[in-house]
């Protein structure tokens, strides 16, 4: 069953809207336009802000702080105007996205420039540019000074760098060239719960008395967590590929199993198929191991 969302007003959300069955959803240059367009009036219209948007083939990031609308509301408006668009144009009916967006609780103060570099880096993992700064359809050319789009709010992250716009953009810049193979922060979700991206101390602070700290998962959940987190299937988990990625991934399902004395170092690296030792050596190279 799944959790019910979480709705805190001026909180920091990433949220990702995929096609459904992974199709594509933009078909040229001006469906990216539209949605730009889409999104800007949703969110001045819903009084939220979007920090950050990376449109991809097939699925789209944002980082939305929201205020007292629920995102799921504004989510909704964003997709169904932009579907009801696409489709008119094609006279084809049936879901262009999935029925549930996925949405992650942020804790901007731990995690706020990790997650701008990762959703602005999404065009590199997939090999479609070599460099954010040639990718014209997410919120880095904006944050740099390129481009102008004041529907994007720069302000608050720029703010972490420097004092000065422009010594702010410049050491954005070297953040972002700095690791472009960052792995993704959204690995580190909370193990207690995966609608969270901070540790207890933030989650028990927004949600008080809602927050239930040592929650028992199994292997199995821990590994759809990391399917939904890291956006791969399960059966690339249980191949034989080595792809970074991947390795990440089931070093992570590994160190949960350990911390939260789910299951051992041993049952996960069977259940991989994978040498122990290698695993070990996996998950002390990204964890610190207990």
């Amino acid at each position: 069953m799944r959790k019910p969302r979480l709705h805190i007003p001026a909180a920091f959300y990433h949220v990702t809207l995929r096609g459904n069955h992974r199709q594509e959803i933009f078909f040229t240059a001006d469906d990216r336009i539209l949605l730009n367009a889409i999104v800007a009036e949703v969110i001045a219209g819903y009084g939220a802000r979007l920090h950050a948007y990376c449109w991809m083939t097939n699925h789209t990031h944002m980082l939305i702080q929201v205020g007292d609308v629920p995102l799921g509301r504004i989510m909704l408006r964003i997709a169904s105007r932009y579907a009801r668009q696409i489709q008119a144009r094609f006279r084809t009916t049936g879901h262009l996205f999935e029925r549930r967006y996925h949405a992650v609780l942020v804790d901007v103060d731990s995690y706020l420039l990790e997650l701008l570099r990762y959703i602005h880096l999404n065009p590199i993992r997939a090999g479609m540019v070599d460099s954010p700064n040639n990718y014209l359809w997410s919120s880095h050319q904006v944050y740099v000074g390129v481009r102008d789009e004041r529907w994007v709010t720069t302000d608050f992250a720029l703010s972490m760098f420097h004092g000065d716009i422009e010594q702010a953009r410049m050491a954005y810049q070297r953040f972002m060239n700095a690791r472009l193979d960052a792995p993704s922060p959204l690995l580190e979700c909370n193990p207690n719960d995966s609608r969270i991206l901070g540790d207890d101390k933030f989650a028990a602070t927004l949600l008080n008395t809602a927050w239930k700290a040592k929650s028992r998962k199994s292997v199995d959940e821990l590994i759809d967590t990391a399917c939904q987190q890291f956006s791969i299937q399960r059966d690339q988990l249980f191949s034989s590929s080595r792809q970074r990625e991947l390795t990440y991934a089931r070093a992570w399902i590994a160190h949960q199993a350990i911390t939260l004395k789910i299951s051992s170092l041993s049952h996960v690296s069977q259940l991989f198929n994978r040498s122990e030792a290698t695993l070990r050596e996996s998950v002390k190279t990204h964890f610190k191991y207990p």
